[in-house]
């Protein structure tokens, strides 16, 4: 993920911003001005202590949870609003029922919120689970081949279709071991897109990490 980022840096557009995170939800169509939250004035010398006591009470038992540890994500912005992301779907996003409907809401989420996806998924297990056929479902894509893991697919939200909804652009990749990975379009606008070479990225990380 940080050798996509790198190689993005250099290659976007003025005007768009890469940078990774975990959070997408929070920066989709994100507002600048403060909440709108009103606050209740005390009369001086009062204070609510009706939580004070739970406040400060330690608790049962802390502990660290794998499971609760969001997967990062590459984000590219445009004036304070995501319009792309890179996912590399990890064992974790799918080894659980809750974390393949959780993730699959947030890949799904994207295309919704009109965000453009590049969605990577190199691992095999569980059988006969894919995103890919999980997003078209979600999204009632009708008559679209099954795409099994592993796979790669980009998706490109575009303009408003004459039979109502949204046009949706798709590129599907079906990987193998041993073969070269592909490169793929990162669409930023309907008529603007960023190649990515999952390969040459891969090869570099894989060097970083002295695996090769």
């Amino acid at each position: 993920m940080s050798d996509l980022l790198r190689d993005l840096k250099g290659r976007l557009p003025a005007g768009f911003r890469a940078y990774l995170g975990s959070g997408p939800a929070v920066a989709v169509g994100a507002p600048a001005a403060r909440p709108d939250v009103s606050v209740r004035a005390q009369e001086a010398g009062t204070q609510d202590t009706s939580a004070a006591g739970a406040a400060g009470e330690e608790p049962d038992v802390e502990v660290a949870v794998a499971a609760i540890d969001p997967a990062p994500a590459l984000f590219v912005e445009r004036d304070g609003r995501l319009v792309a992301a890179v996912e590399l779907v990890s064992p974790r996003n799918k080894d659980r029922p809750v974390a393949r409907a959780t993730y699959l809401s947030r890949y799904a989420g994207y295309l919704i919120e009109g965000v453009h996806l590049l969605l990577v998924d190199v691992h095999r297990r569980p059988a006969g689970f894919s995103f890919a056929d999980g997003i078209a479902e979600e999204l009632r894509i009708d008559n679209q081949p099954s795409l099994p893991p592993p796979m790669a697919a980009s998706y490109r939200v575009g303009e408003p279709a004459a039979t109502g909804g949204r046009l949706l652009a798709i590129w599907r990749r079906p990987l193998a071991p041993g073969e070269r990975l592909p490169t793929l379009p990162l669409p930023l606008q309907v008529d603007l897109a960023i190649p990515v070479n999952l390969e040459a990225t891969y090869s570099r990380a894989a060097a970083d990490a002295y695996l090769t």
